[in-house]
């Protein structure tokens, strides 16, 4: 594992997004880790919010920033028609990239950038934070420690389509290989929560879909389970399960039965700095399951949350790979997520079994 023992710099093209703000926010909390050289904001008027608030130069343009700037590498965080073009600009320029999910709109667009980037090896990688969020990373190095045994299902009901596929897949440890598909979604009704936009104003029920799809890998089964908005709401909670031949894993619950026949029952623990009488500040300091850590953040004594938390693994893994480190996650990775969460979408929508195809960006 390569150590970055310097500051990481990068720049940020749309720094005026909902995704931008995080890398604003981390690397305020972060200094001596994360600097921002500057964002590509076409807006004045955003522009100058932008530089008010967080004390980061803007520009108009990606080549004037360039000329200016010298980012070890670039986040792209646009919407995906336009995060293509980016992405193959930066390319072209050798500027290594960090691209939001998902990096193209469709197929088509993802086909693109396997023929312009995939192909001819630039360096590009994807932010897609769910795996490295505490709590995920906790859960798959119990996993990797081999006490679940093989591991033959999972169940996400997090976030929806690609974040969802991305962890169905990590858990299950599936590459690229053909998936069978059946999905249905159904209505419901709910107490309205919080968006993007922020708390609810008014107590009102709504009706929201509820989207079911189950994908068969052959000798796995991956199940995903996602309702509107289900993420954010103060009703409905996240759920995740892996199951293994030797026990389970469900939410932060972990079953085993070991090889004498003694059934172990233990929970995935936060623990959090800043408590009852704890003078140390607020933070997460890491996970045990038992009496072992299977996850602890880098990055105290910052306080961020999860979500901030996985992003900033993605910024620190990224400078690693651009120096010679492995692959985090890939265009490719990016890619068939993406795919199978589009088939996911028509399976759900039509009522069809629908079957997948080895893509282009499939290995081996």
């Amino acid at each position: 594992m390569i150590i970055i023992s310097r500051q990481i710099s990068f720049s940020i093209i749309g720094g005026n997004s909902f995704r931008a703000q995080y890398y604003f926010r981390i690397a305020k909390a972060l200094p001596e880790q994360f600097q921002i050289k500057g964002a590509v904001i076409r807006d004045e008027i955003a522009a100058n919010e932008i530089e008010k608030k967080w004390g980061v130069k803007t520009y108009r343009t990606l080549s004037y920033l360039l000329d200016k700037e010298t980012p070890d590498f670039v986040v792209v965080s646009v919407i995906p028609e336009v995060c293509s073009q980016y992405l193959i600009q930066l390319a072209e320029l050798q500027m290594p990239a960090l691209a939001e999910t998902p990096p193209a709109k469709d197929l088509e667009g993802l086909h693109l950038l396997h023929e312009k980037l995939t192909m001819k090896d630039s360096k590009i990688q994807v932010a897609e934070q769910y795996q490295f969020h505490p709590m995920q990373q906790a859960r798959a190095s119990f996993i990797d420690s081999g006490r679940l045994g093989n591991i033959s299902e999972a169940t996400v009901s997090i976030s929806h389509f690609y974040h969802s596929v991305s962890l169905l897949r990590k858990m299950l440890k599936v590459g690229f290989g053909e998936v069978e598909i059946r999905g249905k979604r159904f209505y419901t009704e709910i107490v309205s929560g919080p968006s993007r936009a922020g708390y609810p104003t008014e107590d009102k029920i709504e009706t929201v879909s509820r989207d079911l799809a189950w994908l068969d890998f052959g000798d796995k089964l991956g199940i995903y389970d996602f309702t509107t908005n289900q993420h954010r709401s103060w009703v409905r909670t996240n759920h995740l399960s892996v199951r293994g031949v030797r026990g389970e894993i469900s939410d932060n619950r972990i079953n085993i039965q070991e090889n004498d026949l003694t059934p172990l029952h233990m929970d995935l623990k936060r623990v959090n700095k800043g408590e009852y009488e704890n003078q140390e500040g607020y933070f997460l300091y890491g996970i045990l399951a038992g009496e072992k850590w299977v996850y602890q953040n880098p990055f105290i004594p910052a306080r961020l949350y999860d979500d901030e938390i996985a992003i900033a693994h993605c910024l620190s893994k990224m400078v690693e790979y651009i120096e010679g480190g492995p692959s985090f996650y890939s265009l490719a990775e990016a890619s068939q997520d993406h795919y199978l969460g589009m088939k996911m979408q028509e399976a759900i929508t039509t009522g069809e079994t629908i079957t997948t195809v080895q893509q282009p960006w499939a290995k081996g």
